[in-house]
């Protein structure tokens, strides 16, 4: 079955790095978009990132637009968040995600993502 399982996150401070992980099986991963959600305390689950399924497009949330890279490696099934200059307002759970569609794309909108990882929490402190 379709698994994501996410790894890299952690407690840092503020102007730190953190790179993020998620190992994909049970699919063909070249087939896909990726992308990346994140959930902050108390709030709604919102879009963080996305690679296309030819990487050759991606798309960012405004807020981490500048600071936050993502990447895909097709033989590795894995994609990657790259964050750079880590802000106290980025602290969320992260979670991977795949979009419902094969060749399709994840807009902002959740609804485009049908499998989900478990989460990894990111913790910024300032």
């Amino acid at each position: 079955q379709v698994q994501l399982v996410e790894s890299g996150g952690g407690l840092v401070q503020a102007g730190d790095s953190l790179r993020l992980s998620c190992v994909a099986s049970g699919f063909t991963f070249s087939r896909y978009a990726m992308g990346w959600f994140r959930q902050a305390p108390g709030k709604e689950r919102s879009f963080v990132a996305q690679i296309n399924w030819r990487n050759t497009h991606t798309m960012y949330a405004d807020a981490v637009k500048g600071r936050f890279i993502i990447s895909r490696d097709i033989g590795k099934n894995t994609v990657y968040l790259q964050m750079n200059s880590l802000q106290p307002e980025d602290r969320a759970v992260y979670f991977c995600a795949r979009s419902r569609l094969q060749f399709g794309v994840i807009t902002r909108d959740a609804s485009d993502v049908d499998a989900w990882g478990q989460g990894t929490q990111v913790t910024v402190s300032a």
